[in-house]
């Protein structure tokens, strides 16, 4: 799942202080004089922050402006410190700055060792067909290869040949393809599907036998799934052959697979409960 991150920017609140010292002299003939129509004495304009100010007084004779320090030889002085707060500023919110992380592309670069031709250490004879690959990379994909090539140090060498039965060379040369690119070759058909799944099994790759068993699943019918339950149940695809079993039961054609030719096939193939299952399943929608 992709995030988004944002930012944005507060400044600190920035502050304008200013000091305005007001001078009343002959202090006490102002009092009780009455200036303008409230009785106050006005400073002149002062500006602090952008903003125009002024002090006011009102001379009514208090006591303790009287005997304050302000107050000396009949002058009053008013100091006034001014400070202006303005709203901190905010700035509009932006994307946070960020590198797109690159697409993975190790399986690219190891593709092309099997594309370029370069650098094999080790041959395979399949049907009469030579086929070389590199060592590492077989090892590193399946730990049969892995033991097959590195297991003693007889085996480990440059340069080995090694013997392939029961395979055709178009199925290894799609393990091949697999082991380097992590996908199958485009326009595989089922029965390739199939046979690259018996491959996966016999190498202990994991993962090209559940890519197997998830195509495999997909092409279920009436046709295909009895043989895909025998090689489901001899290879142990437990999630494929529960698949199978499933697909039986909704698909409304057990009567017929189990009248037919294919559940000889599946007796030879499966185990006895398999066959048993399906009966069952047969009596069950009769009753």
């Amino acid at each position: 799942m992709k995030t988004c991150k944002t930012v944005s920017t507060c400044t600190p609140v920035e502050e304008a202080q200013g000091t305005h010292v007001f001078d009343i002299l002959g202090y006490s003939k102002h009092k009780g004089m009455g200036h303008g129509v409230d009785g106050r004495i006005r400073s002149g304009v002062f500006s602090v922050g952008g903003h125009d100010w002024v002090i006011f007084f009102f001379p009514d004779g208090h006591s303790e402006i009287e005997g304050s320090a302000y107050l000396r030889d009949d002058c009053l002085t008013i100091e006034c410190v001014v400070t202006v707060f303005n709203k901190p500023h905010v700035t509009q919110t932006k994307p946070f700055p960020k590198i797109d992380m690159p697409p993975a592309d190790m399986a690219e670069h190891v593709s092309k060792l099997l594309e370029e031709k370069q650098g094999f250490d080790v041959s395979f004879i399949v049907e009469g067909e030579t086929i070389e690959a590199h060592r590492f990379v077989l090892a590193m994909r399946s730990p049969v290869f892995k033991a097959e090539l590195y297991g003693s140090m007889q085996e480990a060498r440059p340069g080995q040949c090694i013997t392939i039965m029961d395979m055709q060379p178009d199925v290894f040369k799609a393990l091949l393809h697999f082991i380097y690119t992590d996908c199958l070759p485009s326009g595989e058909d089922t029965e390739m599907v199939r046979l690259l799944l018996v491959a996966a099994d016999r190498y202990a790759m994991d993962r090209l036998k559940l890519v197997c068993q998830s195509i495999l699943c997909e092409d279920l019918n009436k046709d295909t799934v009895a043989i895909t339950l025998a090689l489901a149940d001899q290879h142990n695809c437990h999630r494929l052959k529960n698949a199978c079993l499933e697909f039986i039961e909704l698909s409304n054609f057990t009567d017929a697979l189990v009248a037919t030719r294919r559940l000889k096939d599946i007796k030879k193939t499966c185990p006895s409960f398999i066959v048993d299952e399906l009966e069952k399943r047969t009596k069950r929608r009769k009753a």
